[in-house]
């Protein structure tokens, strides 16, 4: 028997059954890990397993590769940052629905893992949200092996007037050097520099280049597949909310 206690957030929930659930956990040092939660839709355990919810699991299976079974304990619930609040629960699910979408089975992500907790620790603070969020995605990208590189001009090599990013290398390129390709570029909003005023206009844009590389590169290293819609639906919260 193999058997392993983490603390974690659950990203999803699914009925199994009569009376137990399918759950997916994102944990420091087990990563993702889906498994049975025997009387999972009970009155008792059911209230514990809302998407975003921090658990004490413990995972216990035959062999490493079974699905396995959880036991869970609430740690913290976050439903209360959510119920009143349209962009904390439109961010929740894009949080939890991509990671779901993207992270490998059992491969260890801690910094991504810290970068996601604090980050669900923010829902309900939607004046420093968003911009924490496109952080998020940037760190997502990089943790994933597609980051992109804004130190300086893929062409000239210098860090002056960037203002454009190679949607094939995700590398940034100046003003002057983009030339005649500006139109077939990226925009490189300051936000994403760290520079200007972080506000929704421009973290939407900046959304839109980092969509570009979750769905042109991420996504389709996983397939011919799409980043769940819910990240659309956030961002048309964003819009929505500002």
């Amino acid at each position: 028997m193999i058997e392993w206690r983490d603390e974690g957030a659950l990203l999803k929930v699914r009925k199994h059954g009569e009376n137990s659930a399918i759950i997916e956990v994102f944990t420091p040092e087990r990563g993702l890990t889906a498994g049975i939660v025997r009387g999972g839709t009970s009155r008792k355990i059911a209230p514990m397993l809302q998407p975003g919810a921090q658990l004490s699991v413990s995972w216990k299976a035959r062999l490493e590769d079974h699905l396995g079974s959880f036991t869970v304990e609430p740690v913290r619930s976050r439903a209360a940052q959510v119920m009143q609040d349209r962009l904390a629960l439109a961010g929740l699910n894009a949080v939890t629905g991509i990671l779901s979408f993207v992270l490998p089975d059992r491969e260890k992500h801690v910094p991504l893992y810290a970068r996601t907790i604090a980050l669900l620790d923010l829902l309900g603070q939607n004046d420093v949200w968003p911009l924490a969020y496109l952080q998020w995605e940037v760190a997502l990208l990089e943790e994933m092996g597609f980051g992109m590189d804004l130190s300086a001009c893929a062409v000239s090599g210098l860090n002056d007037d960037l203002f454009y990013v190679s949607p094939r290398t995700g590398r940034a390129v100046s003003r002057l050097a983009a030339g005649d390709w500006a139109n077939r570029l990226l925009p490189l909003p300051h936000v994403l520099l760290g520079k200007g005023d972080a506000d929704i206009g421009e973290i939407v844009r900046a959304l839109r280049t980092t969509g570009h590389f979750l769905n042109n590169h991420l996504a389709r290293s996983l397939g011919d597949r799409q980043i769940p819609e819910a990240r659309q639906r956030l961002i048309d919260t964003m819009k929505r909310h500002a």
